[in-house]
C-alpha cells in the first residue's frame, strides 16, 4: 500500500488529507476554495497544500497519487469538470489532467457523492457488504449506487440523482422545475426555510435538529416530514434495484434517529414486505472523512 492524498473540493472549502498505507488520515488541511480565481490559481493552491502535507511523510517515503472529488456534473473518465452551478470559476475545465501535470503523479477525479460512497463502502459502515446506496443530504441531496462492489454511473453519468426523485407530486416547488422532490423536504436550506415559514424564526439546521430532540413541535413536524420523504425515496430505490443497505451521510445526517427512525418506519409502507423488512438505513460512520478516504481509495486504484 502507498501513501496517497484525498481531497474534497467543495463550493466554499478544500479539505485535504494525507492517508497512510494503513488507511489512516495522519495529517489534514482546510482552505477556502475561492473558485472565482480561476483554474490555474485553484490548482496552484491545491498543489501548495499537497506540498505542505508531504512534509508529514516518513523519511524516504514518497507520495504515490491523489484522489479528488468535486460537486457534479463531472466526466469521471476524463476527469473534466462540466458546468458547475456552485463553482463557475472552474466550470468546463480539464481539472484532473491539469492537476496531474502540475504534480507529476497520478490523479483521479470523480463526483463528491460517489467518492464519499467509496470511502464509506471500503472503510466505514459499508465494509463487508457487496452492495450499498449512499445518500448524501446537505445543501443538496445526491446518491451513489455501488452494486457488487462497482459504482453505477448510468448511460449518461447521472445515476444517483435521488434528490430529484418525486416523493409527493403535490409537494413543494423545487428549483429543478419539478414539485415534491426529496431535496425540497430534506436538504439543509429547505429545512431552514420550512421552519422559518412555520415558526417565523430563521435558524440553522443544527438548531432545528436540537429543537426536535428537545420536543419542539414545529421542529419535530419538519423532521418527521423529512424522514417520511427519505423513507419513500429509499423504498422506491430498493424496489427498483434491490439493494438493502442504505447509508445516509452529509450534514443533515447528523440528526441521526430524529430523521432516520421515521424513514425506517416509512419504508415498509411503500415497498413489498419481502423487500422492506430487509432494508437497513444506517448513519454514516466516517462523516467528513468519507470523501478523503474515498479519494485515497481512488488514488490507489489509479496507480495499480
Amino acid at each position: 500500500m502507498s501513501w496517497v492524498i484525498g481531497i474534497d473540493l467543495g463550493g466554499t472549502k478544500i479539505a485535504s488529507g494525507l492517508v497512510s498505507p494503513k488507511n489512516e488520515i495522519v495529517a489534514q488541511s482546510r482552505i477556502d476554495t475561492n473558485a472565482d480565481d480561476g483554474l490555474e490559481i485553484v490548482i496552484n493552491r491545491i498543489a501548495d497544500e499537497i506540498d505542505s502535507l508531504k512534509s508529514h511523510l516518513p523519511a524516504g517515503d514518497t507520495l504515490a497519487g491523489v484522489g479528488i472529488c468535486t460537486p457534479g456534473p463531472v466526466d469521471h473518465i476524463t476527469g473534466d469538470l462540466l458546468t458547475l452551478v456552485n463553482l463557475p470559476g472552474i466550470s468546463n475545465t480539464p481539472f484532473q489532467s491539469t492537476l496531474q501535470e502540475k504534480l507529476g503523479i497520478p490523479v483521479k477525479l470523480d463526483h463528491d457523492a460517489k467518492v464519499a460512497a467509496l470511502g464509506e463502502f471500503h472503510y466505514g459502515v459499508g465494509q463487508d457488504r457487496e452492495s450499498m446506496i449512499y445518500v448524501v443530504i446537505g445543501t443538496g441531496v445526491g446518491a451513489a449506487i455501488i452494486y457488487d462492489g462497482n459504482l453505477l454511473y448510468g448511460e449518461s453519468n447521472t445515476a444517483g440523482e435521488s434528490g430529484h426523485m418525486t416523493v409527493n407530486p403535490d409537494g413543494h416547488a423545487c428549483h429543478c422545475g419539478s414539485k415534491g422532490c426529496l431535496e425540497t423536504y430534506t436538504s439543509g436550506p429547505n429545512l431552514e426555510r420550512h421552519y422559518a415559514n412555520l415558526a417565523g424564526e430563521t435558524i440553522g439546521g443544527a438548531e432545528i435538529t436540537q429543537r426536535a430532540i428537545d420536543g419542539d413541535n414545529i421542529a419535530l413536524q419538519i423532521m418527521n416530514e423529512a424522514g417520511r420523504a427519505l423513507g419513500i425515496a429509499v423504498a422506491s430505490m430498493a424496489m427498483m434495484i434491490n439493494i438493502e443497505t442504505f447509508v445516509i451521510g452529509g450534514s443533515v445526517s447528523q440528526a441521526g434517529d430524529v430523521l432516520l427512525s421515521v424513514a425506517r418506519e416509512t419504508v415498509p409502507q411503500y415497498s413489498f414486505k419481502a423487500v422492506g423488512e430487509r432494508i437497513q438505513i444506517l448513519q454514516s460512520e466516517l462523516g467528513e472523512s468519507a470523501p478523503i478516504l474515498g479519494g485515497a481509495w481512488m488514488a490507489r486504484e489509479a496507480i495499480k
